[in-house]
């Protein structure tokens, strides 16, 4: 009875110890299938993404994400979800997903190319100037952030490019807004836009205009002096300019064309007889 007893003991810890082997290599096994579901997750979803199906990409994308959140593929797949909204045009999406980049993955090496991404979404929705100023300063902002912390990079030299488009269209909803009170015979607040084209968007085409409303305005309202100072200003900038001559005929009632192009002539051999005092 002892010994039927022992054989049962014995029996019953090596069938414990077969059972915890078996365990080990169960789980063994797991792990490396998790790593190679990891790997066809995101081939497979490159494969979708050249095939144009998009929603099916990101999904394995997200997977990849979900399998092995600590790997180097996981960022990949999250960018390249991203881009595969944007490639579409689903800009909301690219910009979800590239916002939980840029918080999940901080440092990560491709931090420019997601903030460069980011901007670029945000600058593709603005189709009015006049409507779509929310996107307008968004792209701004995240432009800006990208030559402040990434100067030397493509993505800084393109943003100094979308910069000065969406310093014209800021300034063209400023001209859209003067116009709208200058029409209305509100002007101070037209003044007041005009100044603001003048003194925040002097690069921009707008300005010629902006300068010779606030001749014309200053004028009206009997500040003479401030009107020939903007006067001055548009004709030493843009002495050929339209604008010019219609300043220069407000401020001249007995106007002639010949006399724009001696007083351009005065103005030029006073900026010699200025130099020459440097020389």
């Amino acid at each position: 009875m002892k010994y039927h007893n022992f054989l049962l003991s014995l029996f019953l810890i090596l069938s414990l110890n077969s059972c915890s082997e078996k365990e080990e290599k169960i789980s063994l096994i797991k792990e490396n299938n998790l790593e190679m579901q990891m790997i066809e997750a995101y081939n497979e979803g490159l494969k979708e993404f050249n095939r144009g199906d998009i929603f099916f990409s990101v999904k394995k994308f997200n997977e990849v994400e979900l399998l092995y959140p600590q790997s180097v593929w996981a960022p990949r797949s999250n960018l390249m979800a991203a881009y595969a909204y944007y490639s579409q045009m689903y800009f909301n999406e690219a910009i979800y997903e590239l916002e939980r980049f840029l918080d999940k993955y901080k440092n990560h090496p491709d931090t420019d190319y997601a903030y460069y991404l980011l901007a670029i979404c945000h600058y593709n929705q603005i189709v009015d100037e006049k409507k779509d100023i929310g996107e307008i300063i968004k792209a701004k902002e995240y432009f800006n952030l990208l030559i402040k912390n990434f100067p030397n990079t493509d993505f800084a030299e393109d943003a100094n490019f979308k910069l000065e488009l969406i310093e014209e269209l800021l300034a063209s909803k400023e001209l859209y807004l003067a116009n709208y009170y200058l029409d209305r015979e509100k002007w101070i607040p037209a003044i007041n836009r005009y100044k603001k084209i003048v003194n925040e968007y002097n690069t921009t085409i707008y300005v010629e205009e902006a300068l010779y409303r606030l001749v014309e305005l200053n004028y009206k309202l009997g500040l003479v002096n401030e009107a020939k100072k903007y006067a001055i200003l548009l004709g030493y900038n843009y002495q050929s300019s339209e604008w010019y001559e219609r300043s220069y005929k407000i401020l001249n009632r007995n106007y002639k064309k010949s006399d724009i192009k001696k007083n351009i002539e005065k103005e030029k051999s006073l900026l010699r007889k200025f130099k020459d005092l440097f020389k």
